[in-house]
């Protein structure tokens, strides 16, 4: 049995909450981080300088908010190597790319020019950072997302479409076919749990997550 808040021989154990918009990765990664008492790393959204101007015109700022996010990310990243705690992160590092950016470019909102100069930094980045040793995946429809960002009702998202997260939710589920390999995830049917409204389903995450901590240890 793994005790809250026990240190473990080794590497601290990192893990982070992967999906897409809307779908429940903050609250998640808050009850896990007061679960476990582990170091919670939230996605950098309050005061993020260009997000309601995305929103407004992605094509002129695409390349702005996603470098902003890698920038970000890679500081809490580099946080979570030098920090000697266990910890859970809110969005992964690889999203950014896999999903936000390549998407942005295949709709051309973002030009081949910026794309192969991000993708040149993302690669960078990437080489000299700890891969997560568990990622929560959590798989929700379109329909759940877009009724969970209209509830929580941010200005800038009100220009978000049920298309466009339909695009981003397959994107998700192509980089989780690829990510299989390199990753050790656990998959979420976030359209059957409300983390909010019923605590009780986070019972077997949370026995999941002894699981692999458990075997991360030994």
């Amino acid at each position: 049995m793994i005790l809250q808040g026990e240190k473990t021989p080794g590497k601290p154990f990192f893990m982070a909450i992967a999906g897409n918009i809307g779908v429940g990765k903050t609250t998640l990664t808050q009850r896990i981080a007061e679960k476990f008492q582990w170091q919670a790393y939230f996605e950098r959204v309050i005061n993020n300088p260009y997000l309601e101007d995305f929103y407004a015109d992605m094509k002129r700022w695409s390349f702005h908010l996603q470098v902003y996010f890698l920038s970000r990310r890679f500081m809490d990243q580099k946080a979570i190597i030098e920090a000697d705690q266990d910890c859970v992160q809110d969005r992964t590092i690889y999203e950014d790319a896999e999903i936000f950016a390549r998407i942005l470019h295949e709709q051309h909102y973002m030009s081949d020019r910026d794309y192969e100069n991000y993708r040149d930094l993302f690669d960078t980045m990437t080489s000299y950072l700890r891969k997560p040793d568990l990622i929560i995946y959590l798989r929700a429809s379109t329909w759940t997302l877009i009724t969970r960002i209209r509830k929580r009702g941010r200005d800038y998202e009100k220009t978000i479409t049920t298309e466009y997260l339909h695009v981003l939710n397959n994107a998700y589920e192509q980089w989780m076919a690829r990510a299989q390999q390199d990753f050790r995830i656990i998959t979420v049917d976030a359209d059957r749990f409300d983390f909010e409204k019923d605590p009780a389903v986070l019972q077997e995450i949370y026995a999941q997550i002894r699981d692999y901590r458990a075997d991360h240890i030994a």
